[in-house]
């Protein structure tokens, strides 16, 4: 299907693929034994059910699909009818395993425990990525903006934040500690969210089963009236948003096959196709920098990533993600020049001016309902700030007022910008590195 780029006035952001539901067999594009064993191992668990019950479990149609696999396990003596559950239609039939079919699903599960919706073929999953790409979404400078607008941010970050949306590729995100790159990584993703998109609830690679739909990292939307003809092996999502720290290790980068379901889960790339990945504390994974970065050369460059299957076959699959690196470090303590050029987008978020910290300190006591005041604010900046050289940070505002407010409230007295109050929230907030704790 084509793909329609959108235009500024129509930012809706939604892809232009639907999975039409199937009419047969041959149009799951997957073969009579799959589904067949599939059928048998939910029978195997739950001992007998309507057939429109086992269409449900699967996923796929009753009529066309579903019928033509009951039909084909009777005559195997691989399943039988034992009545119906009410309704004279062929889908109230109550299907039960018969011994001989007990003994066939046991075989299946020694191999595979998988027992779900029937996976889609890899093949199909790539013309949905591709018709489904993040790079066709296009964000105004409006949308940016209003996305960023919690923050207190220089014109030159936004000016640049568009530009990388707009490119669907990578994004190196660096500068000091505490100055929002995540927060501005998340409302990047803000930004993302805003669209749909249809993915598998499980993939077939290479006769292997891989679960890609994740309720943690995906965020399904309701079905619609117009939805009910599609194909139930998909799911409508929001773009993926996905974040990974210090847990990230290469092995997750990979396909994870499970020693006791015995069939895999997808990794975070895979699981973020068409939205985006913010890999947030770059550089202090228990992985090697730079061996990350290795890992990312081909996907970033090629649009395609390699995964293995536990028998050491590699698979293409698409990689079709917005790529965010946030780190405090300093890029040449990370990466060497030939990466970064790979890198399409580098911002540098720098530490705010004191005017911008005014600003955030000013919006951060109207949302905690503490009275801003100018002498309090010149009181803290002189005294913690100026005299022992502490560099404005963008969380401090946020920080200090929490435990500003927590202190007051515990003393029972107003949360007003005072001497004492902001001492006490400052000695609490900040350690002093030269105690002595022997």
């Amino acid at each position: 299907m084509a793909q329609t780029r959108p235009t500024a006035e129509n930012t809706a952001l939604q892809g232009s693929f639907s999975p039409v539901a199937p009419r047969s067999i041959e149009e799951t594009g997957l073969n009579m034994g799959l589904i067949a064993d599939l059928v048998l191992k939910i029978l195997y668990y739950e001992g007998y059910m309507p057939a429109a019950g086992i269409a449900d479990a699967v996923c796929l149609p009753f009529t066309g699909v579903i019928d033509q696999v009951l039909e084909f396990l009777k005559r195997e003596r691989l399943v039988e009818v034992k009545g119906s559950s009410g309704a004279v239609r062929e889908s109230a039939y109550l299907y039960a395993i018969t011994e001989r079919g007990g003994e066939r699903a046991r075989e299946l599960l020694e191999r595979s425990r998988y027992v779900g919706p029937a996976p889609v073929p890899l093949e199909r999953y790539k013309e949905a990525v591709r018709a489904q790409s993040v790079r066709s979404i296009f964000a105004t400078p409006a949308m940016v903006r209003e996305a960023l607008s919690h923050l207190v941010l220089d014109e030159s970050i936004i000016d640049r934040v568009g530009p990388a949306i707009n490119s669907g590729q990578s994004i190196f995100l660096f500068g000091p500690p505490g100055d929002g790159k995540t927060s501005i990584a998340e409302a990047i993703g803000s930004i993302i969210l805003k669209g749909t998109i249809y993915i598998p609830k499980a993939l077939v690679i290479g006769g292997h089963i891989v679960t890609l739909y994740d309720v943690v990292n995906h965020r399904a939307v309701p079905e619609e009236e117009n939805d009910r003809h599609l194909d139930k092996r998909w799911i409508k999502i929001r773009r993926p948003n996905i974040i990974v720290g210090g847990e990230l290790t290469l092995n997750s980068l990979d396909l994870i096959f499970n020693e006791v379901s015995l069939f895999y889960d997808a990794p975070f790339q895979l699981k973020a196709n068409g939205g985006m990945l913010l890999i947030d504390d770059f550089g202090r994974q228990l992985a090697r920098p730079e061996d990350l970065l290795n890992r990312w050369i081909v996907p970033l460059e090629k649009g395609v990533d390699y995964l293995t299957l536990h028998t050491g076959r590699k698979i293409e699959v698409p990689f079709d993600v917005l790529l965010i690196f946030s780190t405090n470090l300093s890029p040449a303590q990370l990466v060497d020049e030939a990466f970064l050029r790979r890198i399409q987008h580098k911002i540098y978020i720098k530490d705010p001016t004191l005017e911008q910290y005014r600003e955030i300190f000013q919006r951060v006591c109207a949302q905690r309902g503490v009275p801003y005041d100018d002498k309090g604010l010149a009181y803290l900046l002189k005294e913690h700030y100026l005299k022992p050289g502490i560099k404005l940070r963008a969380c401090h505002p946020r920080d200090l007022i929490d435990h500003l407010v927590g202190i007051a409230r515990y003393r029972g007295v107003p949360a007003r910008l005072t001497p004492e109050l902001i001492d006490a929230a400052w000695e609490s907030y900040f350690v002093n590195l030269q105690t002595d704790v022997s």
